[in-house]
């Protein structure tokens, strides 16, 4: 069932939503917004197929609780579990849909051609011989009448043969195949379908408060009776959507670790209701939906397996979906331009992410091209728009740190990570030591870090602006800083030294578009993803148009930020999740480690790529296996494909190797037999020589992901957190 948007309150207006309860977790730029917390953003629009003007609001409070009621059985990850029906197992002997009923309804009319000629005595009356034999003949003549126990047996006898008849056509019709896989479940489906119950009716199973989960069974459970009698009563009357519940049971998974106090809890809930444990934010909903999402099940869907040969049995028909128990293991997704990415997986995953954020689950940071489409501006909390001036926030070009030496690591990674195989030694670690050795005095000597103009001119080794750090260390007595300026002061222009490469690469940085960015001197303090241990909804918009190479230096700079403060949190308990739309330049060995530290720090990252040419190709094997998620969408290169199937590996099929033999009998009778079977069937009669043996083979061959995944799909493997992993599964996007 449908449910995006099904679940908003109705009459939700901005007056009716409480004020936030804490103040913004994030730093809000005085010059350019008022202090506090932002704008909420408008109330979330009423559901497409219930207009508020003409639908009573009766009309939409079924709808939250039965999916609340909804069974979501078990089932492997990826799989979309609302509605899920698990498959019966497989039957290798399966006959198709259409040669069953086919054969069932020929060998009907053969039983009832066979029946219309016995009957109307065209094969003469031999086949009463058998009665006959059996009964006494005093029962069928006298004056040429059939007496009553001779009527009984005849008719009796002709039931009994039309019962064998149709038993044997039936065999070969296999008519009780047809009645179980077509009938039987119309007939069960008509007996569990809820909505032949009275409108409004409780499903099966969930009138009982101790069972209904409408009811809030585990808070009545733990003593909170008034709290669950009036959360039943918010979601009986329509006034509490999917995100409330989340963001609820997140407040209560609080309760039960011990961090808040059940009377709190309950002081809460009763003054506020559906809105109780809001969002700093005071959203309740994004402004709108455009993915089927499931927050009970933390999914969002993103397709259908289609009836493909190529998919697992179980996964055939099924709904594929992600969350963050597989985005825990971080996702890759390649494919050439308009194939999809974006808006069909960053978008969706990005939306889903934001509206567990809202829940308070969550913190989401999605970084993109402008107008890429990650979102509207109201669905964050906070949007960097850099390059434009009408971006409220700044990015910190540090990270958030005071370390000199954790800002130098991150700034030379977002500077020169692409090409530091090229570099002495094979990395960056002596780009690194060189911004350190200037970044440490300048906060010595300055209380901050280096804007952009400043570190650059020191880095090109500007007479004046070192002469004036020198003389700042020691008006400061910084001697030890001094030696550290010194000693770059002597290596600037040596073989090797790192610092004419910083220059040149930082002045892509130190343009007009981005005077206004990255300012460190001012009191406008810049976004920082240290936020990360808050719900946060981020979204950061690149400068690629005429910004192509600074675009991928400040991807890689977000990239290498997110992976240390991520693992840096003290609080790991909301999941946080970097998307990054075009990760193309970005893969580096030093941010290959980070990914990999992020599953074991509850977050995870979502890449696209055009193609794997993109990355060094050293590098490529090993970000396939640095992440537990793969996608290649249709389209990609037979090379790209072969890395796929290389890192999908094999599996053990059974090959079944038939020989057919026609059957040529002299006997009337068997040809007889022959030909009814040949019309059933559809085949001659045969005899068959089979031969099973079980061979390895590719789950997904280069070629066939290079040529034979249709326009709309994609081939995705997931791997949980837990480390249960997936098969490979063609996916359709478009369903």
């Amino acid at each position: 069932m449908d449910t995006e948007g099904t679940f908003d309150p109705r009459g939700t207006r901005r007056d009716a939503v409480p004020p936030p309860t804490p103040p913004h977790p994030y730093p809000v730029p005085p010059a350019s917004r008022p202090a506090g917390p932002p704008p909420m953003p408008p109330a979330p629009p009423a559901p497409p197929s219930t207009p508020p003007a003409t639908v009573p609001a009766a009309a939409a409070r079924p709808s939250f609780v039965t999916w609340l009621r909804a069974a979501r059985p078990e089932a492997e990850p990826g799989v979309w579990t609302y509605g899920h029906k698990p498959k019966p197992p497989e039957d290798p002997d399966r006959i198709p849909g259409r040669r069953l009923l086919s054969g069932a309804l020929i060998s009907a009319l053969c039983g009832w051609l066979a029946w219309s000629l016995l009957y109307n005595g065209y094969l003469g009356g031999y086949w009463y011989w058998p009665l006959y034999l059996l009964t006494p003949d005093a029962w069928y003549e006298r004056g040429g009448q059939v007496m009553g126990p001779g009527w009984w047996a005849q008719y009796g006898y002709e039931a009994l043969v039309a019962c064998a008849i149709a038993v044997i056509f039936g065999r070969v019709g296999h008519w009780g195949e047809v009645f179980r896989r077509y009938v039987a479940p119309l007939f069960r489906r008509a007996w569990d379908d809820p909505g032949a119950q009275p409108s409004g009716a409780a499903a099966p199973g969930a009138a009982r408060p101790e069972t209904d989960p409408a009811e809030w069974p585990h808070l009545r459970a733990a003593g909170a009776h008034s709290a669950a009698d009036r959360l039943a009563a918010e979601a009986r009357a329509g006034a509490m959507n999917d995100v409330d519940h989340a963001r609820i049971e997140r407040a209560w998974q609080s309760v039960r670790a011990g961090r808040n106090s059940l009377a709190a809890f309950t002081d809460t809930v009763l003054r506020h209701g559906a809105a109780a444990h809001g969002h700093p934010s005071g959203a309740r909903d994004l402004p709108a939906r455009t993915a089927h999402h499931d927050l009970l099940a933390h999914q969002v869907r993103i397709g259908t397996a289609p009836e493909d040969p190529r998919n697992p049995y179980h996964h055939r028909g099924a709904g594929l979906a992600l969350d963050p128990d597989v985005l825990g293991t971080s996702l890759l997704a390649v494919g050439p331009p308009g194939a999809g990415k974006t808006g069909r997986l960053v978008r969706p995953v990005t939306e889903s992410l934001c509206l567990q954020a809202l829940a308070g689950q969550t913190a989401v940071v999605a970084v993109g091209p402008a107008g890429a489409g990650l979102g509207r501006d109201e669905a964050f909390d906070v949007v960097v728009k850099i390059g434009r001036p009408d971006s409220a926030y700044d990015f910190d070009l540090y990270g958030g740190t005071t370390d000199p030496d954790e800002a130098a690591g991150i700034l030379a990674e977002a500077l020169i990570g692409d090409m530091a195989a090229s570099l002495p030694g094979g990395d960056s670690r002596r780009a690194a030591t060189a911004l350190a050795q200037l970044l440490g005095p300048y906060r010595a000597a300055h209380g901050r870090f280096p804007s952009v103009p400043e570190l650059r001119e020191l880095l090109d080794g500007s007479k004046t602006a070192v002469g004036a750090l020198r003389d700042a260390l020691d008006a400061a007595g910084e001697r030890a800083q001094a030696r550290e300026l010194e000693a770059r002061v002597r290596q600037s222009g040596a073989p090797g030294d790192a610092g004419a490469l910083l220059a040149d690469r930082i002045a892509l940085l130190d343009r007009p578009a981005f005077a206004d960015f990255f300012d460190t001197a001012g009191d406008r303090r810049p976004f920082s993803l240290r936020a990360l241990e808050h719900p946060l909804r981020v979204r950061i918009d690149l400068p690629e148009r005429g910004h192509a190479e600074a675009s991928r230096m400040l991807a890689r700079l977000v990239l290498a930020q997110f992976t240390e403060c991520a693992v840096g949190r003290a609080d790991r308990s909301l999941f946080a999740c970097l998307v990054l739309d075009d990760a193309s330049h970005t893969i580096t060995p030093e941010a290959l480690r980070g990914i990999q530290r992020l599953r074991s720090a509850n977050a995870g990252a979502v890449l696209t790529l055009r193609t794997l040419d993109d990355v060094p190709d050293a590098l490529r094997s090993a970000l396939l296996g640095a992440v537990g998620c793969r996608m290649a969408y249709a389209g990609v290169t037979t090379w790209d494909g072969a890395r796929f199937a290389e890192v999908w590996g094999t599996e053990w099929v059974e090959t079944r190797d038939v020989t057919d033999r026609q059957i040529i009998s002299d006997e009337p009778f068997t040809k007889v037999l022959h030909f009814i079977r040949k019309v059933v069937t559809g085949k001659a009669v045969t005899t068959q020589s089979v031969t099973v043996r079980k061979v390895e083979r590719e789950r997904w061959s280069a070629s066939e992901l290079a040529h034979s995944v249709p326009a709309g799909h994609a081939v995705l493997s997931v791997t949980s957190v837990r480390g249960q992993g997936g098969p490979p599964v063609l996916v359709d996007l478009r369903r």
